[in-house]
């Protein structure tokens, strides 16, 4: 089989490719930082976390999966220390999913692992041409219409 240039692959594609293979060399990177059961569906568990503490059910509904697979994955992070379930405030039979000093360090690698990656591209094709290719790929994102999904911490996550 003939060797593919990369520029030769149309945008869309060479995004895709792009973003899954950076993907990877972050998850490996934050593994190196000692996050060794994390997954990258995960992440996508993670944002909704940020600024809230949803129940599973409302986990779910924002990341436009079922309630069973909320659920696993809530499962999973708690059993990897990076979550717990605590009683709301208002309704004790409610749990409420919020991160655990664990988790925030979690979030605190993985923001790094990124800046470090972000800094080494700057570093290799320089920041002008790294905030145009920034640009571009935002372009094409709120061209898909995916961009409103990101604005409110709601990319679906990939199938595993």
């Amino acid at each position: 089989m003939a060797p593919v240039d990369p520029a030769d692959i149309d945008i869309a594609t060479l995004a895709w490719l792009t973003g899954s293979a950076a993907n990877r060399y972050l998850l490996d990177a934050t593994k190196t930082l000692g996050h060794p059961g994390v997954r990258i569906s995960h992440g996508y568990v993670l944002q909704h976390l940020i600024d809230g503490q949803p129940t599973v059910t409302e986990l779910a509904k924002g990341m436009g999966v079922t309630q069973q697979r909320a659920s696993t994955q809530v499962r999973e992070l708690e059993q990897l220390g990076y979550v717990t379930r605590r009683p709301d405030d208002t309704d004790s039979r409610v749990r409420r999913v919020c991160l655990t000093p664990h988790g925030n360090a979690l979030i605190a690698d993985s923001r790094h692992a990124r800046e470090e990656l972000n800094a080494e591209l700057a570093r290799i094709v320089g920041e002008d041409r790294l905030r145009a290719t920034a640009e571009t790929l935002a372009h094409l994102l709120e061209s898909v219409g995916g961009a409103a999904q990101v604005r409110r911490r709601a990319a679906p996550a990939p199938e595993e």
